[in-house]
Protein backbone atom coordinates (compact mmCIF):
# COMPACT_ATOMS: atom_id res chain seq x y z
CA UNK A 1 0.00 0.00 0.00
CA UNK A 2 2.79 2.52 0.88
CA UNK A 3 4.48 1.85 -2.68
CA UNK A 4 0.95 3.27 -4.11
CA UNK A 5 0.79 6.42 -1.97
CA UNK A 6 4.40 7.00 -2.86
CA UNK A 7 3.57 6.65 -6.63
CA UNK A 8 0.21 8.73 -6.12
CA UNK A 9 2.40 11.27 -4.19
CA UNK A 10 4.32 11.56 -6.80
CA UNK A 11 1.74 12.27 -9.64
CA UNK A 12 0.16 14.90 -7.86
CA UNK A 13 2.89 16.66 -6.73
CA UNK A 14 4.06 16.74 -10.35
CA UNK A 15 0.76 18.07 -11.25
CA UNK A 16 1.19 21.00 -9.00
CA UNK A 17 4.97 21.52 -9.69
CA UNK A 18 3.62 21.30 -13.26
CA UNK A 19 0.53 23.85 -12.43
CA UNK A 20 3.21 25.95 -10.70
CA UNK A 21 5.26 26.28 -13.43
CA UNK A 22 2.79 27.39 -15.61
CA UNK A 23 1.73 30.12 -13.12
CA UNK A 24 5.26 31.51 -13.43
CA UNK A 25 5.40 31.54 -16.85
CA UNK A 26 2.17 33.61 -17.44
CA UNK A 27 3.26 36.31 -15.14
CA UNK A 28 6.79 36.50 -16.81
CA UNK A 29 4.31 36.52 -20.39
CA UNK A 30 2.49 39.11 -18.54
CA UNK A 31 5.58 41.50 -17.54
CA UNK A 32 6.96 40.72 -20.92
CA UNK A 33 4.00 42.41 -22.62
CA UNK A 34 3.39 45.14 -20.06
CA UNK A 35 7.32 45.92 -21.11
CA UNK A 36 6.32 46.41 -24.51
CA UNK A 37 7.77 43.20 -25.47
CA UNK A 38 5.38 40.81 -25.86
CA UNK A 39 6.64 37.91 -27.93
CA UNK A 40 3.78 37.01 -29.80
CA UNK A 41 3.93 40.34 -31.68
CA UNK A 42 6.88 39.14 -33.44
CA UNK A 43 6.35 38.70 -36.58
CA UNK A 44 9.62 37.63 -38.50
CA UNK A 45 13.38 36.73 -37.93
CA UNK A 46 15.55 36.37 -41.27
CA UNK A 47 16.93 32.89 -40.40
CA UNK A 48 20.43 32.75 -42.30
CA UNK A 49 21.78 29.76 -41.34
CA UNK A 50 20.85 26.35 -39.68
CA UNK A 51 23.06 24.47 -36.62
CA UNK A 52 24.12 21.20 -38.73
CA UNK A 53 25.19 23.67 -41.71
CA UNK A 54 27.78 25.76 -39.49
CA UNK A 55 29.09 22.49 -37.78
CA UNK A 56 29.61 20.64 -41.10
CA UNK A 57 31.23 23.95 -42.63
CA UNK A 58 32.69 25.71 -39.59
CA UNK A 59 36.24 26.40 -41.08
CA UNK A 60 34.16 28.77 -43.98
CA UNK A 61 32.19 30.61 -41.35
CA UNK A 62 34.47 30.73 -37.98
CA UNK A 63 34.30 34.15 -37.25
CA UNK A 64 30.70 35.54 -39.37
CA UNK A 65 28.20 36.89 -38.51
CA UNK A 66 24.48 34.24 -38.77
CA UNK A 67 21.28 34.61 -37.33
CA UNK A 68 19.37 31.52 -36.08
CA UNK A 69 16.47 30.34 -34.24
CA UNK A 70 14.80 27.39 -32.69
CA UNK A 71 13.99 26.23 -29.36
CA UNK A 72 16.04 26.32 -25.94
CA UNK A 73 16.12 22.71 -24.79
CA UNK A 74 19.10 23.22 -22.03
CA UNK A 75 20.75 25.86 -20.41
CA UNK A 76 23.87 26.23 -18.44
CA UNK A 77 25.85 28.80 -16.28
CA UNK A 78 24.27 31.61 -13.80
CA UNK A 79 27.00 34.17 -13.47
CA UNK A 80 27.96 36.85 -16.21
CA UNK A 81 28.17 34.10 -18.76
CA UNK A 82 26.14 31.33 -19.36
CA UNK A 83 25.26 28.18 -22.22
CA UNK A 84 22.09 26.67 -23.49
CA UNK A 85 21.38 24.55 -26.33
CA UNK A 86 19.50 25.92 -29.17
CA UNK A 87 17.32 23.52 -31.47
CA UNK A 88 16.15 23.75 -34.70
CA UNK A 89 14.79 21.77 -37.77
CA UNK A 90 18.87 20.86 -38.64
CA UNK A 91 19.53 19.55 -35.20
CA UNK A 92 21.84 21.51 -32.46
CA UNK A 93 24.25 24.16 -31.68
CA UNK A 94 25.30 25.93 -28.96
CA UNK A 95 24.75 29.13 -27.78
CA UNK A 96 27.34 31.43 -25.43
CA UNK A 97 25.71 34.60 -23.87
CA UNK A 98 27.76 37.28 -22.11
CA UNK A 99 26.81 39.86 -20.09
CA UNK A 100 29.02 42.47 -21.52
CA UNK A 101 28.39 41.61 -25.01
CA UNK A 102 24.43 42.12 -24.94
CA UNK A 103 24.56 44.36 -21.40
CA UNK A 104 23.08 43.82 -17.80
CA UNK A 105 19.39 44.43 -18.80
CA UNK A 106 19.14 42.46 -22.03
CA UNK A 107 21.38 39.63 -19.80
CA UNK A 108 18.72 39.99 -17.17
CA UNK A 109 16.06 39.43 -19.47
CA UNK A 110 18.23 36.44 -21.17
CA UNK A 111 18.37 34.91 -17.26
CA UNK A 112 14.45 34.79 -17.27
CA UNK A 113 14.25 32.94 -20.27
CA UNK A 114 12.67 29.15 -20.09
CA UNK A 115 13.38 25.64 -21.81
CA UNK A 116 10.78 25.46 -24.38
CA UNK A 117 11.36 29.23 -25.19
CA UNK A 118 11.64 29.91 -29.10
CA UNK A 119 14.59 32.71 -29.99
CA UNK A 120 16.36 34.25 -32.69
CA UNK A 121 20.34 34.69 -32.13
CA UNK A 122 22.30 36.74 -33.84
CA UNK A 123 25.25 36.11 -33.23
CA UNK A 124 29.32 35.12 -34.39
CA UNK A 125 30.77 31.30 -35.13
CA UNK A 126 33.42 30.80 -33.06
CA UNK A 127 35.01 27.51 -31.45
CA UNK A 128 34.63 27.15 -27.10
CA UNK A 129 38.07 26.56 -25.21
CA UNK A 130 36.75 22.80 -24.67
CA UNK A 131 36.51 22.85 -28.95
CA UNK A 132 32.75 23.45 -28.94
CA UNK A 133 31.25 24.84 -32.19
CA UNK A 134 29.01 27.64 -30.81
CA UNK A 135 27.85 31.15 -31.74
CA UNK A 136 28.44 34.02 -29.70
CA UNK A 137 24.93 36.38 -28.67
CA UNK A 138 25.25 39.28 -30.26
CA UNK A 139 21.63 39.98 -30.39
CA UNK A 140 18.80 37.74 -29.46
CA UNK A 141 14.58 38.41 -29.88
CA UNK A 142 12.11 35.83 -27.83
CA UNK A 143 9.82 35.03 -30.73
CA UNK A 144 7.88 32.60 -29.10
CA UNK A 145 7.06 32.23 -25.43
CA UNK A 146 6.72 28.13 -24.38
CA UNK A 147 3.51 28.57 -21.81
CA UNK A 148 3.89 24.94 -20.61
CA UNK A 149 7.36 22.87 -19.24
CA UNK A 150 8.54 20.17 -21.27
CA UNK A 151 9.15 16.91 -19.95
CA UNK A 152 12.68 16.35 -18.01
CA UNK A 153 15.17 16.22 -20.44
CA UNK A 154 16.70 13.21 -18.63
CA UNK A 155 13.77 11.34 -18.36
CA UNK A 156 12.35 12.61 -22.29
CA UNK A 157 9.03 11.66 -23.28
CA UNK A 158 8.58 7.67 -23.02
CA UNK A 159 5.08 7.33 -22.55
CA UNK A 160 3.63 6.04 -26.22
CA UNK A 161 0.06 6.98 -25.34
CA UNK A 162 1.51 10.24 -25.13
CA UNK A 163 3.69 10.52 -28.25
CA UNK A 164 1.11 9.28 -30.16
CA UNK A 165 -1.55 11.97 -28.68
CA UNK A 166 1.07 14.93 -28.63
CA UNK A 167 2.69 14.18 -31.35
CA UNK A 168 4.21 17.96 -31.18
CA UNK A 169 6.16 17.61 -27.72
CA UNK A 170 7.84 14.27 -29.03
CA UNK A 171 8.88 15.67 -32.02
CA UNK A 172 10.35 18.72 -29.92
CA UNK A 173 12.21 16.25 -27.25
CA UNK A 174 12.52 12.88 -29.28
CA UNK A 175 15.31 13.90 -32.33
CA UNK A 176 15.04 10.33 -33.33
CA UNK A 177 11.11 10.66 -33.76
CA UNK A 178 12.01 13.68 -36.19
CA UNK A 179 14.16 11.63 -38.07
CA UNK A 180 11.56 9.26 -39.04
CA UNK A 181 9.78 11.43 -40.61
CA UNK A 182 12.34 13.00 -42.74
CA UNK A 183 13.18 9.68 -44.08
CA UNK A 184 9.37 8.91 -44.54
CA UNK A 185 9.79 11.87 -46.97
CA UNK A 186 12.60 10.55 -48.63
CA UNK A 187 11.26 7.61 -48.88
CA UNK A 188 7.92 8.87 -51.00
CA UNK A 189 10.19 11.09 -52.57
CA UNK A 190 12.83 8.47 -53.98
CA UNK A 191 9.19 6.37 -55.11
CA UNK A 192 8.38 9.67 -57.32
CA UNK A 193 11.08 10.10 -58.56
CA UNK A 194 11.88 6.24 -59.34
CA UNK A 195 8.51 6.52 -61.50
CA UNK A 196 8.93 9.73 -63.17
CA UNK A 197 12.26 8.48 -64.40
CA UNK A 198 10.15 5.68 -65.90
CA UNK A 199 7.81 7.85 -67.55
CA UNK A 200 4.79 7.10 -65.18
CA UNK A 201 1.83 9.88 -64.79
CA UNK A 202 1.33 10.74 -61.55
CA UNK A 203 -2.54 11.09 -60.97
CA UNK A 204 -4.96 12.16 -58.51
CA UNK A 205 -8.52 9.98 -58.28
CA UNK A 206 -11.85 10.57 -56.18
CA UNK A 207 -11.32 9.41 -52.56
CA UNK A 208 -15.15 9.60 -52.44
CA UNK A 209 -16.46 7.07 -54.25
CA UNK A 210 -20.04 5.71 -54.81
CA UNK A 211 -19.08 1.88 -55.09
CA UNK A 212 -16.02 1.14 -52.55
CA UNK A 213 -14.18 -1.02 -55.16
CA UNK A 214 -10.14 -2.59 -56.18
CA UNK A 215 -10.29 -4.25 -52.63
CA UNK A 216 -12.02 -6.53 -50.18
CA UNK A 217 -12.23 -4.54 -47.56
CA UNK A 218 -14.74 -3.15 -45.55
CA UNK A 219 -15.28 0.47 -46.26
CA UNK A 220 -16.16 3.57 -44.20
CA UNK A 221 -19.77 5.22 -44.92
CA UNK A 222 -20.66 8.75 -45.50
CA UNK A 223 -23.58 10.65 -46.68
CA UNK A 224 -23.40 13.04 -49.45
CA UNK A 225 -26.23 15.51 -48.32
CA UNK A 226 -27.31 17.46 -51.77
CA UNK A 227 -27.19 13.91 -53.85
CA UNK A 228 -28.85 12.54 -50.55
CA UNK A 229 -26.62 8.99 -51.19
CA UNK A 230 -24.07 7.12 -48.86
CA UNK A 231 -20.83 7.48 -50.43
CA UNK A 232 -17.47 5.72 -48.93
CA UNK A 233 -13.76 6.51 -48.43
CA UNK A 234 -11.75 4.66 -51.05
CA UNK A 235 -10.37 1.11 -50.05
CA UNK A 236 -7.95 1.57 -53.12
CA UNK A 237 -7.65 3.45 -56.01
CA UNK A 238 -7.25 0.43 -58.55
CA UNK A 239 -10.53 0.86 -61.04
CA UNK A 240 -9.98 4.20 -61.43
CA UNK A 241 -6.41 4.14 -61.89
CA UNK A 242 -7.36 1.26 -64.86
CA UNK A 243 -10.09 3.56 -66.40
CA UNK A 244 -6.84 5.65 -67.06
CA UNK A 245 -5.30 2.68 -69.08
CA UNK A 246 -8.76 1.92 -71.17
CA UNK A 247 -8.19 6.18 -71.42
CA UNK A 248 -4.86 6.30 -72.90
CA UNK A 249 -2.65 6.96 -70.26
CA UNK A 250 0.37 3.63 -70.60
CA UNK A 251 2.06 4.42 -67.48
CA UNK A 252 -0.05 6.05 -64.23
CA UNK A 253 0.72 5.96 -60.35
CA UNK A 254 -0.91 7.54 -57.26
CA UNK A 255 0.42 8.20 -53.65
CA UNK A 256 -2.18 8.53 -51.19
CA UNK A 257 -4.53 7.93 -48.30
CA UNK A 258 -7.03 4.31 -48.56
CA UNK A 259 -9.50 3.62 -45.63
CA UNK A 260 -10.52 0.40 -44.17
CA UNK A 261 -12.90 0.31 -41.19
CA UNK A 262 -10.82 -2.57 -39.75
CA UNK A 263 -9.21 -3.44 -37.02
CA UNK A 264 -6.33 -2.05 -35.25
CA UNK A 265 -2.89 -2.98 -34.14
CA UNK A 266 0.99 -2.74 -34.60
CA UNK A 267 0.90 -3.72 -38.53
CA UNK A 268 -2.73 -1.86 -39.07
CA UNK A 269 -4.27 1.63 -39.11
CA UNK A 270 -7.76 2.61 -40.73
CA UNK A 271 -6.42 5.26 -42.73
CA UNK A 272 -2.69 4.74 -44.41
CA UNK A 273 -0.73 5.16 -47.47
CA UNK A 274 0.51 3.26 -50.48
CA UNK A 275 1.40 4.11 -54.10
CA UNK A 276 -0.21 2.25 -56.92
CA UNK A 277 1.10 1.51 -60.08
CA UNK A 278 -0.05 0.24 -63.21
CA UNK A 279 1.54 -0.12 -66.73
CA UNK A 280 0.45 -0.95 -70.17
CA UNK A 281 1.56 -4.09 -72.46
CA UNK A 282 3.15 -5.56 -69.37
CA UNK A 283 2.45 -8.07 -66.85
CA UNK A 284 3.36 -9.65 -63.53
CA UNK A 285 6.79 -10.55 -64.66
CA UNK A 286 7.11 -6.54 -65.12
CA UNK A 287 6.04 -5.75 -61.84
CA UNK A 288 8.38 -7.74 -60.00
CA UNK A 289 11.38 -6.01 -62.02
CA UNK A 290 10.02 -2.92 -61.30
CA UNK A 291 9.40 -3.27 -57.42
CA UNK A 292 12.26 -5.06 -56.83
CA UNK A 293 14.32 -2.06 -58.46
CA UNK A 294 12.16 0.39 -56.78
CA UNK A 295 13.01 -0.91 -53.22
CA UNK A 296 16.53 -1.45 -53.56
CA UNK A 297 17.04 2.01 -55.15
CA UNK A 298 14.84 3.44 -52.36
CA UNK A 299 16.61 1.52 -49.35
CA UNK A 300 19.71 2.93 -50.77
CA UNK A 301 18.85 6.28 -50.65
CA UNK A 302 17.30 5.95 -47.47
CA UNK A 303 19.82 4.23 -45.54
CA UNK A 304 22.59 4.01 -47.48
CA UNK A 305 22.52 -0.07 -48.75
CA UNK A 306 20.41 -2.47 -49.64
CA UNK A 307 21.83 -4.58 -46.40
CA UNK A 308 19.28 -3.70 -43.63
CA UNK A 309 18.56 -4.77 -40.41
CA UNK A 310 14.84 -4.68 -38.66
CA UNK A 311 14.65 -5.76 -35.19
CA UNK A 312 17.40 -7.44 -35.06
CA UNK A 313 17.25 -9.75 -38.35
CA UNK A 314 18.91 -8.62 -41.54
CA UNK A 315 17.29 -8.43 -44.71
CA UNK A 316 18.97 -7.68 -47.72
CA UNK A 317 16.79 -6.01 -50.58
CA UNK A 318 19.39 -6.75 -53.28
CA UNK A 319 17.56 -7.90 -56.47
CA UNK A 320 16.89 -10.41 -57.53
CA UNK A 321 13.78 -11.27 -55.05
CA UNK A 322 13.24 -14.56 -54.42
CA UNK A 323 10.10 -16.24 -55.62
CA UNK A 324 7.86 -19.32 -55.14
CA UNK A 325 4.71 -20.18 -55.91
CA UNK A 326 1.61 -20.51 -53.56
CA UNK A 327 1.09 -24.09 -53.62
CA UNK A 328 4.84 -24.96 -53.33
CA UNK A 329 5.16 -22.56 -50.35
CA UNK A 330 2.01 -24.38 -48.82
CA UNK A 331 3.99 -27.62 -49.71
CA UNK A 332 7.25 -26.52 -48.00
CA UNK A 333 5.81 -25.60 -44.99
CA UNK A 334 2.48 -26.97 -43.98
CA UNK A 335 3.38 -30.27 -45.82
CA UNK A 336 0.20 -30.79 -48.00
CA UNK A 337 0.32 -31.29 -51.58
CA UNK A 338 -2.45 -29.00 -53.68
CA UNK A 339 -1.47 -30.73 -57.40
CA UNK A 340 -2.69 -33.68 -56.12
CA UNK A 341 -6.23 -31.66 -54.49
CA UNK A 342 -8.94 -31.37 -57.35
CA UNK A 343 -12.26 -30.84 -54.57
CA UNK A 344 -12.80 -28.49 -52.25
CA UNK A 345 -13.67 -31.46 -50.43
CA UNK A 346 -10.19 -32.92 -50.83
CA UNK A 347 -8.94 -29.80 -49.40
CA UNK A 348 -10.87 -29.40 -46.67
CA UNK A 349 -9.77 -32.87 -45.31
CA UNK A 350 -6.03 -31.80 -46.27
CA UNK A 351 -6.84 -28.93 -44.46
CA UNK A 352 -8.05 -31.05 -40.82
CA UNK A 353 -5.14 -33.07 -41.66
CA UNK A 354 -2.80 -30.35 -40.05
CA UNK A 355 -5.27 -29.02 -37.47
CA UNK A 356 -7.66 -26.60 -39.36
CA UNK A 357 -10.88 -27.06 -38.76
CA UNK A 358 -12.63 -25.22 -41.37
CA UNK A 359 -16.67 -24.82 -42.60
CA UNK A 360 -17.80 -27.19 -45.34
CA UNK A 361 -18.74 -24.16 -47.62
CA UNK A 362 -14.90 -23.31 -48.16
CA UNK A 363 -13.84 -23.64 -51.86
CA UNK A 364 -10.20 -25.12 -53.05
CA UNK A 365 -9.04 -21.67 -53.85
CA UNK A 366 -9.92 -20.26 -50.32
CA UNK A 367 -8.30 -23.54 -48.48
CA UNK A 368 -4.90 -22.83 -50.20
CA UNK A 369 -5.19 -18.66 -49.30
CA UNK A 370 -5.75 -19.90 -45.98
CA UNK A 371 -2.86 -22.65 -45.26
CA UNK A 372 -0.70 -19.88 -46.85
CA UNK A 373 -1.69 -17.76 -44.13
CA UNK A 374 -1.45 -19.94 -41.52
CA UNK A 375 1.65 -22.04 -41.96
CA UNK A 376 4.18 -19.72 -44.51
CA UNK A 377 3.59 -16.29 -44.12
CA UNK A 378 5.81 -15.77 -40.59
CA UNK A 379 8.39 -18.12 -42.63
CA UNK A 380 8.85 -15.32 -45.16
CA UNK A 381 11.43 -13.31 -43.80
CA UNK A 382 13.92 -12.41 -46.52
CA UNK A 383 12.12 -10.15 -49.68
CA UNK A 384 10.13 -12.89 -51.59
CA UNK A 385 7.59 -12.89 -54.45
CA UNK A 386 4.48 -15.71 -53.67
CA UNK A 387 3.27 -15.46 -57.00
CA UNK A 388 0.43 -18.07 -58.29
CA UNK A 389 -2.92 -17.21 -56.48
CA UNK A 390 -6.48 -19.23 -56.30
CA UNK A 391 -9.55 -17.01 -58.39
CA UNK A 392 -11.58 -17.13 -55.36
CA UNK A 393 -9.42 -13.94 -53.72
CA UNK A 394 -8.43 -12.38 -56.56
CA UNK A 395 -11.23 -11.08 -58.46
CA UNK A 396 -9.36 -8.61 -60.34
CA UNK A 397 -6.37 -10.67 -61.41
CA UNK A 398 -6.25 -12.16 -65.26
CA UNK A 399 -6.34 -16.06 -65.07
CA UNK A 400 -3.39 -18.39 -65.77
CA UNK A 401 -4.03 -20.43 -69.37
CA UNK A 402 -2.71 -23.55 -68.09
CA UNK A 403 -3.95 -23.97 -64.05
CA UNK A 404 -7.49 -23.57 -63.96
CA UNK A 405 -8.72 -22.24 -60.58
CA UNK A 406 -5.46 -19.60 -60.73
CA UNK A 407 -4.37 -16.06 -61.25
CA UNK A 408 -1.68 -14.19 -62.42
CA UNK A 409 -0.79 -12.79 -59.18
CA UNK A 410 1.86 -11.91 -56.66
CA UNK A 411 2.48 -10.61 -53.21
CA UNK A 412 5.71 -9.52 -51.86
CA UNK A 413 6.87 -10.64 -48.33
CA UNK A 414 9.48 -9.28 -46.17
CA UNK A 415 9.68 -9.91 -42.13
CA UNK A 416 6.69 -11.96 -42.52
CA UNK A 417 4.31 -9.04 -43.99
CA UNK A 418 3.34 -8.29 -47.36
CA UNK A 419 4.13 -5.47 -48.77
CA UNK A 420 3.19 -5.66 -52.13
CA UNK A 421 0.57 -7.16 -54.13
CA UNK A 422 0.70 -7.06 -58.17
CA UNK A 423 -1.68 -8.61 -60.93
CA UNK A 424 -1.13 -9.03 -64.28
CA UNK A 425 -4.71 -6.94 -64.66
CA UNK A 426 -7.71 -9.13 -65.86
CA UNK A 427 -8.70 -7.02 -68.82
CA UNK A 428 -11.82 -9.06 -70.35
CA UNK A 429 -15.15 -7.40 -69.47
CA UNK A 430 -16.59 -11.06 -69.80
CA UNK A 431 -14.67 -12.77 -67.39
CA UNK A 432 -14.86 -9.57 -65.05
CA UNK A 433 -18.26 -9.17 -64.38
CA UNK A 434 -18.83 -13.33 -63.60
CA UNK A 435 -16.05 -12.37 -61.24
CA UNK A 436 -18.08 -9.68 -59.41
CA UNK A 437 -21.40 -11.60 -60.15
CA UNK A 438 -19.45 -13.83 -57.65
CA UNK A 439 -18.56 -11.02 -55.44
CA UNK A 440 -22.23 -10.16 -54.97
CA UNK A 441 -23.34 -13.77 -53.61
CA UNK A 442 -19.97 -13.56 -51.12
CA UNK A 443 -21.67 -10.44 -50.05
CA UNK A 444 -25.16 -12.00 -50.12
CA UNK A 445 -23.98 -14.75 -47.84
CA UNK A 446 -22.39 -12.75 -45.45
CA UNK A 447 -18.98 -11.79 -46.50
CA UNK A 448 -18.71 -7.95 -45.84
CA UNK A 449 -15.40 -7.59 -47.20
CA UNK A 450 -16.58 -8.68 -50.33
CA UNK A 451 -16.70 -6.36 -53.77
CA UNK A 452 -19.34 -5.12 -55.08
CA UNK A 453 -20.70 -5.14 -59.13
CA UNK A 454 -19.25 -1.66 -60.88
CA UNK A 455 -20.74 -1.52 -64.16
CA UNK A 456 -19.29 1.43 -65.06
CA UNK A 457 -16.14 -0.10 -64.86
CA UNK A 458 -17.29 -2.81 -66.69
CA UNK A 459 -18.09 -0.94 -69.35
CA UNK A 460 -15.13 0.95 -69.63
CA UNK A 461 -13.81 -2.84 -70.03
CA UNK A 462 -15.52 -3.04 -73.22
CA UNK A 463 -13.98 -0.40 -75.11
CA UNK A 464 -11.05 -2.20 -74.96
CA UNK A 465 -7.83 -2.39 -71.86
CA UNK A 466 -4.37 -2.66 -73.03
CA UNK A 467 -2.81 -6.07 -71.38
CA UNK A 468 -1.36 -4.46 -67.95
CA UNK A 469 0.60 -5.04 -64.76
CA UNK A 470 -0.36 -3.17 -61.68
CA UNK A 471 1.03 -3.47 -58.24
CA UNK A 472 0.09 -1.44 -54.95
CA UNK A 473 3.30 -1.18 -52.18
CA UNK A 474 2.35 0.02 -48.96
CA UNK A 475 4.25 2.96 -47.58
CA UNK A 476 3.77 2.98 -44.31
CA UNK A 477 5.33 -0.70 -44.04
CA UNK A 478 8.19 0.52 -45.75
CA UNK A 479 8.77 3.01 -44.14
CA UNK A 480 8.52 1.06 -40.96
CA UNK A 481 11.13 -1.30 -42.63
CA UNK A 482 13.83 1.18 -43.36
CA UNK A 483 13.40 2.62 -39.83
CA UNK A 484 13.34 -0.21 -37.76
CA UNK A 485 9.93 0.82 -36.39
CA UNK A 486 7.76 -1.91 -35.10
CA UNK A 487 4.75 -0.43 -34.76
CA UNK A 488 2.72 1.03 -37.37
CA UNK A 489 1.95 4.07 -35.36
CA UNK A 490 5.43 4.84 -35.03
CA UNK A 491 5.93 6.20 -38.82
CA UNK A 492 2.41 8.15 -39.10
CA UNK A 493 2.81 11.63 -37.07
CA UNK A 494 -1.13 11.30 -35.95
CA UNK A 495 -1.99 7.69 -35.71
CA UNK A 496 -5.75 6.86 -35.55
CA UNK A 497 -6.68 6.98 -31.20
CA UNK A 498 -8.99 5.97 -29.42
CA UNK A 499 -10.76 9.57 -28.10
CA UNK A 500 -10.27 10.33 -24.37
CA UNK A 501 -13.37 10.64 -22.63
Amino acid sequence: MQDNHDSTSREEDSILDTQEQIRIRLEKLRDLANEGSDPFRELVFPVTHHSVDIIDHFEEIEGLEVKVAGRILSRRGMGKVSFCDLHDRRGRIQIFTKIDEIGPEAYERWQKLDIGDIVGIRGDVFRTRTGEISIRTKEYTLLSKSLRPLPDKFHGLRDTETRYRQRYIDLIVNPEVRETFEKRSSVIRGIRNHLDRLDFIEVETPILNSIPGGASARPFVTHHNTLDIDMYLRIAPELYLKRLIVGGFERVYEIGRLFRNEGMSVKHNPEFTTVEMYQAYTDLRGMMELCENLLSEVAVQVTGTTEITYQGTAISLKPPFARISMKDAVMKYAGVDFSKISTDAEAIEAAKSVGMELGPAMRKGEVLNLLFEAFCEEKLVQPTFVYDYPIEVSPLAKKIKDQPGMVDRFELFIGSREFANAYSELNDPIDQRERFADQIKKRASGDEEANLHDEDFCVSLEYGMPPTGGMGIGIDRLVMLLTDNASIRDVLLFPTMKPID
